[in-house]
């Protein structure tokens, strides 16, 4: 029986084995590397965080993307995007140097067991371990608006869905959403010939300054700190105490995690945007149906006025909603046990232990109790940290790991133990 079982490979899963193979735990990794950074995230793109605040987590700070860069030849200079290709490639590599051989394989399900938890891999083996951390990463969280999920899939993607989107060269594709997805997506769509336009709910794009040097004078930065999620001591607090955050009023927590950060486009993107790309702004779908070449849009305004648009596909690039229900990979008896937040997110405790003890959770789905960081790579580190010291205190007190018991009807909690 393993200590922990890591269920993810992608930067918080690879974060979280690297500290425990660090603290001697025995440990199994599941899981593709880095899998939907390259499988899906379209070829061109770039990371919209700065390369010093990408780092995956080592305990000993070794293994950094700078130094990947500069074994590669390659640059990680501030305010130059780093392309998504050579981050995926700095995971693998991280991977190699710092964590326990990775088993490639999927995990279809994880259960409660006599003691501890069973987890089955894809191809049927049973691992158990007194442990387990959740890294699932992003892609069971997919969020396509009601009115686009009846149609069927050559008309209607998600952004996530696309690694190459040169199947849409010489198309009419229009692009929903106003984030930093949707934007790098319909720039690549233009650039390739594609008939590209956006649409977007906010009445005006937001876009991200160039960010100043990170050598200033004292006072600029005593004004207006640099941080992992940006300038300003608002973000510097999302960035660097996610601690501090889980105290908030839950109310505050979770609406800070859904609004805090975006939608906005990278500076960089923005001339790539605005010369060529037809934007419709202050329109939402209401009504969406399948037509002879494509699909046919209804929006309305603000004011009401209503709109047709005729097009070949619809890529929605509205982001992801990381909640309990949506956690299939959990049996449905343990994931009934989990208490949630108000916004539907499972609830952890301040070592990312959910309500199920030993069930520890990591990435997307801690946003709404550790804030923003979470939805970045930057928020690796705290998580790795804290998570690892989570799993050897359980280990310790050697509490055997819940039997899975649905929580009432309603039951939130804003806290696990």
């Amino acid at each position: 029986m393993y200590d922990l079982l890591v269920v993810g490979a992608g930067p918080y899963g690879l974060s979280i084995a690297a500290h425990a193979a660090s603290a001697g735990l025995n440990l199994r990794v599941l899981g593709r590397p880095m899998a939907s950074w390259r499988a899906h995230m379209a070829r061109g793109m770039y990371l919209k965080s700065e390369p010093w605040a990408s780092n995956l987590a080592a305990p000993d700070g070794r293994w950094r993307l700078d130094a990947y860069c500069a074994a590669a030849g390659l640059t990680a200079r501030h305010a130059e995007p780093i392309p998504v290709e050579t981050f995926a490639a700095y995971g693998l590599w991280f991977a190699r140097n710092a964590v326990p051989e990775v088993d490639e394989r999927m995990v279809s399900r994880v259960s409660a067991g006599p003691v501890g938890f069973e987890a089955v891999t894809e191809d049927g083996e049973v691992l158990r371990a007194r442990t387990v951390a959740l890294a699932v990463g992003v892609m069971p969280f997919t969020q396509v608006p009601a009115v686009l999920r009846g149609l069927r899939p050559a008309l209607v993607t998600h952004s996530s869905d696309h690694h190459d989107l040169g199947r849409f060269r010489g198309m009419d594709v229009t692009v929903i959403g106003g984030g930093q997805a949707a934007l790098e997506t319909a720039a690549l769509l233009a650039e390739q010939g594609t008939r590209v336009r956006l649409l977007a709910r906010a009445e005006q794009l937001r876009w991200n300054d160039v960010p100043p040097p990170l050598r200033r004078l004292w006072w600029q930065s005593a004004r207006t700190p640099h941080s992992g999620l940006g300038c300003g001591w608002r973000n510097w607090f999302y960035a660097e105490r996610p601690g501090l955050f889980r105290r908030l009023p839950e109310a505050t927590r979770t609406r800070v995690a859904a609004t805090a950060l975006g939608p906005a486009g990278a500076w960089w993107v923005r001339d790539r945007v605005e010369p060529v790309v037809e934007t419709m702004l202050g329109r939402e779908v209401v009504a969406a149906r399948a037509v002879p070449g494509g699909v046919r849009l209804e929006t309305v305004s603000r004011t009401g006025e209503p709109s047709f648009l005729d097009t070949e596909h619809v890529i929605a690039a509205t982001g992801f909603r990381a909640t309990r229900d949506r956690l299939g990979l959990l049996s449905e008896e343990l994931r009934a046990s989990l208490t949630t937040t108000s916004d539907g997110a499972p609830a952890v405790g301040p070592t990312f232990e959910s309500s199920c003890h030993g069930l520890f959770l990591a990435g997307l789905l801690t946003a709404s109790t550790f804030g923003p960081a979470m939805r970045f790579v930057h928020g690796a580190t705290f998580t790795a940290t804290t998570l690892v010291r989570g799993v050897r205190h359980r280990l310790r007190t050697a509490t055997p790991p819940a039997r899975a018991i649905p929580a009432p009807l309603g039951r939130r909690h804003a806290e696990a133990p």
